[in-house]
């Protein structure tokens, strides 16, 4: 049979018209009947609901459709199947087998339904008085109706919170208004190795950076671990194609987590979402991404062999921006970039390199050492400059994946005050030092000083004014030979 036939029977009414179809079309002649009919016989068929299948039909029972399909107006509706009687009825399971059911799915949520059934019946097996053992059809479906379906076994709290939480709570997918409101971020496991320049194997991850309404990619990126510091080194490029979004949705990974994420993201206005704690279905857009991006670009790089990261990268991105961003979305009816410039757009300028390095950091406050003007920070000490060395106290920022540097700043403002870096011992090995200058502060005018205090003053002008003589009665006293004599 031609495949156009074969993908076309979805019915046993289909495949029954499309045996004795040509028998109704060229009616044989007399006495050739018998032979039609052993001939469609002889042949096998596709069975029109199971792939890869083939059935055969005795010569009475072809013989029979032939003779239905003559005497109805409708041939396709004669030769279709009886219906039951009892279709669409439902076997009804008692309350209190539906509450063993039930128990048993909440301990044992990764069996299979004919586990579950066998289980049940051995259950009424020990207690007759239960009940009678429904059907496998029946107990199947009362469980897909009422959603228990199978799934992983729970091995942690947090995974036992969240199927109970995923059980209890419907799942709705959402879409925000405007471009560049929110923003998903994500790191994905390639499934190919990629080798570095000292021959050794890695297992790269990618970051990418989509933009929720316009499922635009505003940055992607390859790297050897999923760090902070590789996070921030690729989200800060999607600032700087796109500008800075509302909001931007992770999990709950360490590098997302990670202290610098957190503040940077606070100090540029950025509200940081977090998916629930073994809930990737919330972040179902960038699933759907990595399923593309292994499915056309990494299977186009198959034969490529040494595959390295630097390679990698560069074909990504080519394949993100002309394919991806430019081609149609099967969820938006339209492409990405397309959808970008017809808006609403609320994304805000990017700052500077500066800006965002020192937006991403920790501060805290550190105890600035009398004896050299220096301070710790993981370790290191780092130099203070002389004019800040009247401050007990310091307020620092600085990251802990890089501490070739670090920056003082206002505890109060923010602002940058000067940027310190580790403490050189051999260079200052040399004897070369700086005189210290006085510390900052306004010129005074300069004045006549007086050798009586303001308080001794002011108590001797109280004094005189209560117009009391001298509480005291003086006394000429002559010096005596042993004591000097002022001339």
């Amino acid at each position: 049979m031609p495949e156009e036939s074969k993908k076309s029977l979805k019915s046993w009414s289909h495949l029954r018209f499309s045996i004795i179809g040509p028998l109704l079309a060229r009616p044989p002649e007399r006495g050739t009947l018998q032979k039609e009919l052993e001939a469609l016989a002889s042949r096998r068929y596709p069975h029109p609901t199971r792939k890869d299948s083939w059935v055969t039909f005795a010569v009475s029972t072809i013989e029979r459709w032939y003779y239905k399909a003559l005497e109805g107006d409708d041939p396709v509706s004669s030769l279709g199947r009886k219906v039951r009687n009892d279709a669409g009825a439902k076997r009804a399971m008692s309350r209190e087998l539906i509450a063993r059911l039930h128990d048993q799915y909440r301990q044992f949520p990764h069996w299979s339904y004919q586990l579950h059934a066998d289980n049940l019946a051995a259950f009424l097996e020990e207690h007759p008085e239960r009940g009678s053992m429904p059907s496998y059809s029946t107990l199947r479906r009362e469980m897909v109706e009422r959603g228990w379906k199978r799934s992983s076994l729970p091995r942690t709290p947090g995974q036992v919170r969240a199927a109970d939480r995923l059980e209890k709570w419907e799942v709705r997918s959402f879409e925000s208004e405007h471009c560049h409101a929110l923003w998903h971020l994500d790191f994905h496991e390639a499934r190919r190795r990629v080798v570095d320049p000292s021959g050794l194997w890695h297992t790269p991850r990618a970051l990418c950076v989509l933009d929720d309404r316009s499922r635009l990619c505003c940055h992607i990126q390859w790297y050897f671990a999923e760090t902070a510091e590789n996070l921030i080194h690729g989200l800060t490029q999607a600032f700087y194609k796109r500008g800075l979004p509302r909001a931007l949705m992770t999990d709950n990974g360490s590098a997302m987590l990670a202290l610098e994420t957190r503040e940077g993201l606070l100090r540029l206005g950025i509200v940081h979402e977090t998916t629930l704690p073994h809930s990737p279905y919330q972040n179902g857009k960038q699933e759907s991404f990595w399923s593309g991006l292994e499915g056309r670009l990494m299977s186009m790089l198959s034969q490529v062999s040494p595959l390295t990261i630097d390679f990698l990268n560069r074909v990504t991105q080519a394949w993100v921006e002309l394919d991806y961003n430019s081609k149609p979305h099967r969820e938006i009816a339209t492409s990405p970039v397309k959808r970008l410039l017809e808006g609403p757009c609320v994304s805000r300028p990017a700052p500077t390199t500066e800006a965002l390095r020192l937006a991403f950091s920790v501060e805290e406050t550190r105890s600035q050492r009398r004896s050299d003007g220096s301070i710790s920070i993981k370790g290191i000490r780092f130099e203070v400059p002389d004019r800040f060395r009247h401050f007990p106290r310091l307020h620092v920022r600085f990251q802990t994946f890089d501490l070739s540097s670090a920056h003082l700043v206002d505890g109060k403002t923010g602002d940058l005050l000067s940027c310190i870096y580790p403490q050189d011992k051999v260079k200052n090995a040399s004897g070369l030092r700086r005189a210290k200058g006085p510390p900052e502060q306004e010129a005074a005018p300069r004045q006549t000083r007086d050798p009586i205090p303001p308080l001794l003053g002011k108590l001797l002008s109280d004094y005189a004014a209560t117009g009391l003589p001298a509480a005291y009665l003086p006394k000429d006293e002559a010096a005596t030979d042993d004591q000097e004599v002022e001339g």
